[in-house]
């Protein structure tokens, strides 16, 4: 199971496999044409409260990560079709944060690969 994560401004590539946009929010001024997803996987985005909290602060990363396991703990339908998609073949997690450390698509992917490797566990 092969889970990339590329960010929304950069150009896609070859062998992104599945390209899932698993932001909120559109990102800002890309196309859709230009961003070239399978599909918008509203669902798997933090929630807005949980987004702002955040505010892609390195500090707040471990209480982030805990509380967006917690709300993909709920949502187990959106967490399920991730990882059928990541067993069918690659996927690559689209975002559109700054940061390549410390996002989204780098929590989600730590998510799913926890999943894949204990059902039922993170």
């Amino acid at each position: 199971m092969e889970i990339w994560i590329r960010r929304a401004y950069e150009p896609p590539a070859r062998g992104d496999g599945q390209r899932l946009l698993i932001d909120g929010i559109w990102p800002r001024g890309v196309a859709k044409q230009q961003l070239k997803i399978e599909a918008w996987l509203r669902d798997a985005a933090p929630s807005t409260r949980l987004r702002q909290w955040f505010d892609h602060d390195p500090e707040r990363w471990e209480e982030f990560r805990e509380r967006y396991f917690a709300e993909l703990d709920q949502r187990r339908d959106v967490v399920e079709d991730l990882l059928r998609r990541a067993k069918a073949g690659r996927i690559t997690l689209v975002y559109a944060a700054r940061d390549p450390d410390y996002n989204n698509a780098v929590a989600l992917r730590e998510y799913l690969r926890a999943r894949r490797s204990s059902p039922g566990r993170r």
